[in-house]
């Protein structure tokens, strides 16, 4: 079973301090990408997350302060990282909850303006979870029939969901083998946002989940109350969350074109003599 790609498709996963996207950092991260034609690229890193492992996340994750110590921070190898991704979709294991959000983070620290405007994500583990209810490491031998040899550990998870994906794709007929089909499967509901605090209701349009203002339009409540963008801006919200918010609000003090179509066309002629 091969995907079935019209552009380059990339599988990571994250190793980290912790669990809190605004907050949290990356200790390892193991890429893997895939290519129309069949092709594939990796690469791991270990990083240097600039604060304390703490020992609950060595117990999972294996990695010590010791070991990154003299390891490249994110933002040394942010370029490399973005540079191997820009051009792809990606897919995950809990990706759209987790490794997205906390990459998106980890990436605007860096001063990189990531966003996935032209790009689909695929959650492995949404199809997993929607069809039999299981974790990675029984996925893998329910799909795969083996076992999981170095579970939590970036490289061995990321390519054990590259191959639960391809096992999912050839074992359910109705599962489409597009990656758009994919994302939209795996996605649990239309977010603005990565980590859900900006929704879209049924007419596609930006409404808070969360607050005094939950379930109310974005752009109503900016209206109404120009200060809690403000209020969102400087407090302890995710980097992707805040960029939402602003991109929201420029659009809204963009001007709006009100000449219709003949009278652009005159405008047009008008400008360059054209009679």
């Amino acid at each position: 079973m091969k995907l079935n790609l019209t552009k380059p498709i990339v599988f990571f996963d994250l190793e980290t301090t912790g669990i809190n996207i605004a907050k949290d950092r990356v200790v390892e991260i193991s890429i893997l990408k895939v290519f129309p034609n069949g092709n594939k690229e990796s690469k791991t890193w270990l990083v240097n997350p600039e604060i304390e492992i703490p020992a609950e996340s060595t117990e999972v994750h294996g990695i010590t302060n010791e070991k990154v110590v003299n390891e490249p921070t994110f933002k040394e190898l942010a370029s490399q990282i973005n540079e191997m991704i820009s051009d792809a979709d990606l897919a995950g294991f809990n990706s759209n909850r987790f490794d997205i959000p906390l990459l998106a983070e980890e990436l605007l620290r860096a001063g990189i303006d990531f966003d996935m405007n032209d790009r689909k994500a695929v959650d492995v583990q949404t199809i997993f979870h929607k069809k039999e209810q299981r974790t990675l490491s029984a996925g893998y031998q329910f799909y795969c029939g083996k076992e999981l040899e170095g579970a939590h550990g970036a490289e061995a998870d990321t390519n054990a969901t590259y191959e639960i994906l391809l096992a999912q794709v050839d074992k359910y007929d109705d599962l489409e083998n597009t990656v758009e089909a994919l994302s939209e499967f795996s996605t649990h509901g239309k977010r603005a946002d990565f980590a859900g605090f900006i929704l879209f209701n049924d007419d596609d349009q930006e409404i808070f989940s969360f607050g005094k203002y939950k379930g109310r339009t974005v752009e109503e409540v900016l209206k109404e109350n120009p200060g809690y963008n403000a209020w969102i801006q400087n407090a302890d919200f995710p980097l992707y969350t805040k960029k939402v918010l602003r991109e929201i609000k420029e659009r809204m003090s963009a001007p709006k074109d009100t000449m219709t179509d003949e009278e652009k066309l005159q405008a047009l002629q008008q400008k360059f003599n054209l009679r």
